[in-house]
């Protein structure tokens, strides 16, 4: 393993899922909103706005955010990095979960509760996964078609 590879995994794990959550929600507020606001992501994550407050200025002085108190936010570069991993995190195991045929409310469910607890060797397979279903459906039909005649015959025995 790469050495930035090495210091990216350790910095993931040094993350905590509310850290997170609260840097992919930030992120989104940015891009539909270009800043975000304490009220807007305490709104957002169901939080108090206290709470997201406090969080913020961790975030701020592990210099994620850049924060004035009482104006928006947004993130630093190294903020937009992470951000930007979370996201490609999540749209990663949400294509996986769609593709072997998970309903919506699954696919939301199971990868906000998955998400925060991959290896970045696991991400890395679901991605190739999901590339390979992409470029050879017949392979992912096969896959579904095997996968429905388990199911219907442990259903029957």
């Amino acid at each position: 393993m790469s050495a930035k590879r090495r210091n990216s995994a350790r910095a993931a794990q040094s993350r905590s899922e509310s850290t997170e959550d609260h840097l992919e929600r930030i992120q989104e507020l940015v891009d539909r909103k270009g800043y975000a606001r304490v009220a807007d992501i305490a709104a957002s994550l169901r939080l108090s706005r206290s709470a997201v407050s406090n969080m913020v200025r961790r975030l701020a002085a592990r210099g994620f955010v850049n924060y004035e108190k009482y104006r928006g936010l947004t993130l630093t570069a190294e903020g937009r990095a992470v951000a930007k991993h979370i996201k490609v995190r999540h749209r990663t195991l949400a294509e996986l979960f769609q593709l072997i045929g998970l309903s919506p409310e699954t696919v939301e469910q199971e990868v906000e509760v998955i998400e925060h607890h991959l290896k970045p060797e696991t991400l890395r397979v679901f991605s190739q996964l999901v590339r390979f279903w992409r470029t050879h459906p017949r392979q992912l039909e096969a896959f579904l078609q095997t996968s429905r005649g388990s199911r219907e015959k442990s259903r029957t025995a």
